[in-house]
């Protein structure tokens, strides 16, 4: 089993950063492709990047390109989302995800975090 652990959210206003992480823990080996979600308020869980632990290849959802960046450290077992102009619509929980194998494009996931709450103020 893969324990992931999010931290880093909060409120934030409008044009606001923050940095989320992801602490990964138990049989990290077996995982090589972390991921993260997000969930808005009355809406599914959705797709936000992806990363290859192994090679670096990241992978993003279109709404947060060019405002997001998913980064790993492969010696803390811990991947990042740094979220920068954020807007209302950014608002959500984010979950952090994790499989091995497959590919960054493929939106499936074996294991996931318990999610950290993102408020992003008008």
């Amino acid at each position: 089993q893969v324990q992931l652990v999010e931290s880093g959210g909060g409120l934030v206003q409008a044009g606001g950063s923050l940095r989320l992480s992801c602490a990964a823990s138990g049989r990290t080996f077996s995982t090589n492709i972390m991921g993260w979600f997000r969930q808005a308020p009355g809406k599914e869980r959705a797709f936000v990047a992806s990363i290859n632990c192994n090679t670096g290849s990241a992978y993003y959802a279109d709404s947060v390109k060019g405002r997001f960046t998913i980064a790993k450290d492969n010696a803390k077992n811990t991947v990042y989302l740094q979220v920068n102009s954020l807007n209302p619509e950014d608002t959500g929980v984010y979950y952090c995800a994790a499989k091995m194998g497959g590919s960054i494009y493929n939106i499936r996931y074996d294991y996931w975090g318990q999610g950290t709450q993102v408020t992003v103020s008008s």
